[in-house]
């Protein structure tokens, strides 16, 4: 063995990988992204519901029949 730090670091990441893919290894937790486009999004889909709600076709008015 000539290099001693070379094979100790290699067994070091070996076992590093080996071990990952664990059901018990420790896991990073990914942060959720911060909603940038919210606000837009909300004032869009206002817009639109109240595009969607001129538009609409208005019921047709009771008629009476006569029996």
């Amino acid at each position: 063995m000539e290099h001693s730090t070379g094979f100790v670091s290699a067994i070091d990441a070996v076992n590093r990988h080996v071990n990952s893919a664990r059901p018990d290894a420790p896991v990073r937790v990914d942060r959720p992204r911060p909603a940038r486009l919210a606000p837009t999004r909300l004032a869009t889909a206002g817009a639109l519901r109240r595009l969607a709600d001129r538009i609409q076709p208005r019921p047709l008015p009771a008629t009476t029949r006569c029996s």
